[in-house]
C-alpha cells in the first residue's frame, strides 16, 4: 500500500467514524413507526394515523420509502445497524464529492474534510441524508456529462467511462434515480434544480453573439448535448408523479417552504447563527471559497457560479441548506486551490507517485490496522451509549410510567417529544402533536398547541376542546407552571426531564 492510498483510506475511515453517532433526532421515532406500519399493513397511509387531534387529516407521506428502509434496517439489526448504515450513506455521499475533485489525495481530502465538518451538524439517521446522497450522485453524473464535451479539472480522475459518448449516456441514469428520489424524500426538487442549472449554463455558454449588427444572436444546438440534457430534464419532470402521492409531489416541496410554523419554530429552518460553533465551519468554507476565487486566477463556469451563489444564499437563509452548499463548494474550492498550486510549480511534487519499499508497505498496513481498530472502538462506544442518549434526550422514564399506569384520557405532549411517544405508545395512545408540522398546519400549531403550551390567559381552551386528561411536558414549561396552580390537575409523575399531570 502506497502512502497516498494510506492517506485516502485513513481519511475515509475518519469520515466514517465522524458519521457514526447516536440517534437523537426527535423525528426519527415517528419515521421508524411509519416504516413499521407500512411494512406490517402493506399500505401507505394518506391520512394522519398517529394523533388524536388531527386524525384523518391529509398526510403527504413523501418519505415513505426512506421510512420502509429505516424500519427494515432496524428489524435486521436494531439501532446499531441503523447507525452503521447511515454512517455508510454519509461516507458514500462524500466519496462521490471526492470523485469530482482534483488534487487527490492531499488537497482534495483537506478540502473535503472542511466541507464534511460544515455539514456534520445535520448528520444522523434521517431521510435527509438520502437526499444529500442523491444530490451528490446527480452532481457527479452531470459533471461527467459536462466533461464529455469540455475539458474539466477532474477529467482524468472522476471519469468512470473511457469514451466521451459513454459518459454522455450516463446522464440518462438520472431518470431512474429521480424515480427513486421522489419516493425517498421531497428533496428530489433539488435534483430538478441542479439539472436545470446545468442546462441553463450550457445554453448560455453556447450562445453565439452576432458578428454584425444584421445578425441576431443564436444558440447552436445542432447535434449538441444540450438537447440530450433537455430531454433528460423533461423525463425527470415527467416521472415525478410515479409515487404513492401522485402529482401532489410537484407542489409539496414548495408548500413546506411557505409554512409559517416550520420557518418560525423548527430550528434547522432558521438562518445559521454564526455565534454558535457548529456553524463556524460553514462560515469558513464560504469565506475560503470566495478568497480562492479571488486569488487563484482560474475562471469558474457559469454553471458553477449559479450553483455556488444560489446555494450560498440558501445556506445563509436556512441552516438545513448548508449541506448542499458544501457538496457544491468543495470541488470548486479544490479546483481553485489546485490551480493556484499548479501555477507555482508545486503540483508535480504532490502528484508524484514515489516508489515504496517493502518495509514501508508493511508499515502502512500496520498504521491502517491501528486506524481500523480505533474506528471499531469508536463504533462500539457510540452503540453502547445509544440507550443513555435516548434517556437523556427523550422522556423515556415518564413513558415507562405511562405504560405501567395506563392512564385514561387524551394526551397533551411537547412538540419535540411527539415522535418518541408515537414509537413507544402507538397504537394504544395517540399524540397531541409531533414533528410533522405539515400535517398539523400553521393554524393548529399557533392557535391550539402553542396557546396551551405558552400558558396564556386562554390556555385551558385547547385542552378542553381536545378532551385532554393527561399532560406530558417539561417541568419548566409555562403550561406546567399553570397546571401546578390548578386543583383540578394532579401531578402524578416528575423527574428532571418531564412532568405528568392528570385530571
Amino acid at each position: 500500500m502506497t502512502t497516498r492510498r494510506l492517506f485516502t483510506a485513513i481519511f475515509f475511515l475518519a469520515l466514517f467514524a465522524m458519521a457514526v453517532r447516536e440517534i437523537s433526532d426527535p423525528d426519527f421515532w415517528w419515521h421508524l413507526r411509519a416504516g413499521q406500519s407500512i411494512i406490517e399493513t402493506r399500505s401507505i397511509p394518506h391520512a394522519d394515523i398517529f394523533s388524536h387531534t388531527n386524525a384523518g387529516r391529509a398526510w403527504v407521506m413523501h418519505e415513505w420509502l426512506a421510512e420502509v428502509l429505516i424500519y427494515a434496517i432496524y428489524a435486521l439489526g436494531s439501532f446499531p445497524a441503523l447507525i452503521l448504515a447511515f454512517a455508510g450513506i454519509i461516507t458514500l455521499t462524500f466519496a462521490f464529492v471526492y470523485a469530482r475533485m482534483p488534487g487527490k489525495p492531499f488537497v482534495a481530502t483537506f478540502v473535503l474534510l472542511f466541507a464534511a465538518t460544515a455539514t456534520a451538524p445535520t448528520w444522523g439517521v434521517r431521510p435527509q441524508m438520502l437526499s444529500l446522497l442523491f444530490a451528490s450522485i446527480f452532481l457527479y453524473i452531470l459533471d461527467l456529462w459536462s466533461q464529455a464535451f469540455t475539458r474539466s479539472f477532474s477529467d482524468s480522475e472522476a471519469a468512470i467511462a473511457s469514451s466521451p459518448n459513454a459518459r454522455a449516456k450516463l446522464v440518462w441514469l438520472l431518470v431512474p434515480l429521480m424515480i427513486l428520489w421522489v419516493n425517498l424524500h421531497s428533496g428530489y426538487a433539488l435534483g430538478l434544480v441542479i439539472i436545470a442549472v446545468y442546462l441553463f449554463g450550457n445554453l448560455i455558454s453556447n450562445f453565439q453573439f452576432p458578428t454584425s449588427n444584421r445578425k441576431p444572436p443564436t444558440i447552436q444546438l445542432s447535434n449538441h448535448p444540450t438537447i440530450q440534457l433537455a430531454l433528460v430534464f423533461l423525463a425527470c419532470l415527467a416521472v415525478v408523479p410515479l409515487n404513492p402521492n401522485g402529482a401532489t409531489m410537484y407542489i409539496y416541496p414548495f408548500e413546506t417552504l411557505t409554512s409559517r410554523a416550520m420557518q418560525a419554530y423548527i430550528v434547522e429552518w432558521f438562518s445559521p447563527d454564526f455565534h454558535q460553533i457548529e456553524f463556524q465551519p460553514f462560515a469558513w468554507l464560504l469565506l475560503a471559497t470566495l478568497a480562492a476565487l479571488a486569488r487563484s486566477g482560474k475562471r469558474v463556469t457559469l454553471t458553477q457560479t449559479i450553483l455556488l451563489a444560489g446555494f450560498a444564499y440558501a445556506g445563509l437563509r436556512s441552516a438545513r441548506n448548508i449541506p448542499i452548499f458544501a457538496i457544491i463548494a468543495a470541488p470548486i474550492l479544490a479546483e481553485q486551490v489546485w490551480h493556484w498550486i499548479e501555477t507555482r510549480g508545486w503540483a508535480n511534487g504532490l502528484a508524484r507517485q514515489n516508489r515504496v519499499s517493502r518495509g514501508m508497505v508493511i508499515g502502512n498496513w500496520f498504521v491502517l490496522a491501528i486506524i481500523v481498530v480505533a474506528v471499531i472502538a469508536r463504533v462500539g462506544i457510540v452503540i453502547a451509549n445509544q440507550a443513555n442518549i435516548e434517556r437523556a434526550k427523550f422522556p423515556a422514564a415518564a413513558v415507562d410510567f405511562l405504560q405501567k399506569e395506563n392512564l385514561p384520557g387524551a394526551l397533551y405532549n411537547s412538540y419535540g417529544w411527539g415522535g418518541y411517544l408515537i414509537w413507544r405508545l402507538y397504537p394504544a395512545e395517540r399524540v397531541f402533536i409531533d414533528g410533522r408540522a405539515d400535517v398539523y398546519g400553521d393554524a393548529f400549531i399557533e392557535d391550539v398547541f402553542l396557546k396551551a403550551y405558552r400558558g396564556g390567559a386562554d390556555w385551558r381552551t385547547p385542552l378542553e376542546q381536545s378532551a385532554v386528561r393527561v399532560v406530558l411536558i417539561e417541568p419548566g414549561a409555562p403550561l406546567a407552571v399553570q397546571l401546578a396552580r390548578e386543583r383540578e390537575w394532579q401531578k402524578v409523575y416528575e423527574d428532571q426531564q418531564a412532568v405528568i399531570y392528570t385530571r
